[in-house]
């Protein structure tokens, strides 16, 4: 991604407006604006002091989470050996081995089974001194696992893979179908809005809109957080984005006193009037929150743990720092509700599995303690929740080198105001061909069909978001061919 010093005026302008743009072209009966704005004034009721925020951390590329929450009963995990073969990780208690987690009683689905966490998701040595990583997290209460998620239609069997195909979600296995389908949360329309963004939508028209979005992505432009009302904004890691060379109010003669006429001039053609307005909001988003981030200190305790090598841990430092610039008094920006997207690479682990699942787990272990600490310090921990998303899960058996697409996945949730130390949803029977494999016995490789759907996941964030249970439909119109709207997490 470029440097905000960089950026020449064509660039700058392309991304203020590209999600703008975007969702002029969405047109579809479900989104009707005037319903979301009606249903939730009459059903959404949130106090208006209480900040929440949600964090989507997607993980591109699709994460082997097999490797991620392993089996540790002595039974189970010779069969996770014996079935992963080169991938399978050591036993707890041996060198490398896997973390165990004590689960804590009432929370979750404890079917029995025990299990452990990747050997890289212990306590981080930060630059202050040792953090609580994944594990710390997990059996504090402050982190929990969600089972076996995943794009969804309808509940799915082995049977209805194989005798339902129009049940399915489309194109599965595919990243760039899979990623947009975890994000949009309705498999079967094309250039949806995202689900993060209909949430927005819906928490603007009840609680109100502030001049900075809603929805702020620290990575480019994202399908998740783009609504029907809300346009996302786009901040580096290293804060707002400018325009090079750019000063508001400069003496005539000056290219940016050129720029401040060319905004100022009165604009009969609409796509001149909408481009001017853009570009002057762009403007005034980035000197308020420019001022905005200089009140807080980069260096300072609550931001000086995390690691400025790391792409997550920079992404996450801002977020941090913008969700505490929001809440300091005279910042101009007082949002209600915040919704961030942060995203990294590398999970597409054909080959080089366990070198590269021990860089990547190490960077999500770090990332996540540095920001549980930052929220912690900013009294703040119990009004933020961090989930990861990612294209899909992968294959329980190895290609002999990694492994390849599969479909449901395991998740972290991470915050004040989770209920961890447990296991929702469920682990699926870990048996290549098994009753959870969507392939058959003959060819089956563990490709797990999903036990809980992304819409189920969404709906429970959404709901702890301040989103009603009479508005989940217009957020995730696929929500009521589920059992259930809350698995409880939060």
């Amino acid at each position: 991604m470029k440097s905000p010093n960089n950026l020449n005026r064509r660039s700058f302008i392309r991304q203020a407006a590209c999600a703008a743009v975007g969702t002029l072209g969405m047109t579809n009966a479900l989104w009707d604006l005037r319903r979301i704005a009606a249903a939730t004034m009459n059903n959404s009721s949130v106090a208006a002091s209480n900040y929440r925020a949600l964090v989507c951390i997607f993980l591109f590329g699709g994460n082997d989470a097999n490797n991620m929450i392993v089996p540790s009963d002595m039974t189970d995990f010779n069969s996770y050996v014996a079935s992963r073969g080169i991938l399978a990780l050591p036993a707890a208690g041996q060198v490398g081995g896997i973390l165990p987690i004590n689960l804590i009683p009432g929370r979750g689905t404890n079917d029995g089974r025990t299990f452990g966490l990747h050997p890289n998701f212990a306590d981080y040595a930060s630059p202050n001194g040792t953090l609580p990583g994944v594990q710390s997290l997990f059996n504090s209460g402050n982190l929990a696992v969600l089972g076996n998620v995943g794009t969804l239609l309808y509940p799915t069997t082995q049977n209805d893979y194989r005798t339902k195909p129009g049940n399915l979600p489309p194109q599965l296995f595919s990243h760039s179908d899979q990623q947009v389908e975890w994000q949009t949360s309705v498999p079967q329309m094309v250039n949806s809005s995202g689900w993060g963004g209909r949430v927005a939508d819906l928490m603007n028209a009840s609680l109100g809109s502030t001049q900075i979005s809603t929805c702020i992505s620290l990575n480019g432009t994202n399908t998740f957080q783009v609504g029907n009302t809300v346009v996302p904004y786009s901040v580096s890691p290293s804060g707002a984005i400018g325009l090079t060379g750019y000063t508001p109010g400069s003496a005539s003669g000056t290219q940016s006193y050129a720029i401040d006429q060319l905004i100022a001039d009165s604009h009969n053609n609409l796509f001149e009037k909408t481009f001017a307005a853009t570009t002057q909001r762009a403007l005034q988003n980035n000197l308020l929150l420019s001022a905005a981030l200089s009140q807080t200190n980069p260096n300072a305790a609550p931001y000086s743990s995390f690691d400025t090598s790391s792409s997550m841990a920079t992404q996450l430092k801002m977020v941090a720092r913008l969700i505490a610039a929001a809440q300091t008094p005279g910042s101009g920006l007082n949002p209600k509700r915040q919704i961030f997207f942060v995203s990294v690479g590398g999970y597409d682990t054909h080959s080089g599995q366990l070198t590269a699942q021990n860089n990547l787990y190490t960077e999500l272990n770090n990332s996540l303690a540095a920001f549980y600490a930052a929220m912690t310090q900013l009294s703040l921990a119990s009004n933020v929740t961090a989930f990861t998303s990612s294209d899909f899960g992968r294959t329980f058996q190895t290609n002999g080198a990694g492994s390849d697409h599969g479909w449901g996945s395991h998740h972290l949730v991470m915050g004040g105001a989770v209920m961890g130390g447990g296991i929702y949803g469920r682990i699926p029977v870990l048996q290549a061909g098994g009753p959870d494999d969507a392939t058959n016995s003959t060819t089956g490789q563990g490709r797990w069909i999903p036990s809980v759907a992304v819409d189920q996941y969404a709906a429970t964030l959404a709901s702890w978001f301040g989103v009603s249970p009479t508005d989940l439909p217009t957020a995730l119109p696929n929500i009521g061919n589920f059992a259930s709207s809350n698995l409880g997490f939060v």
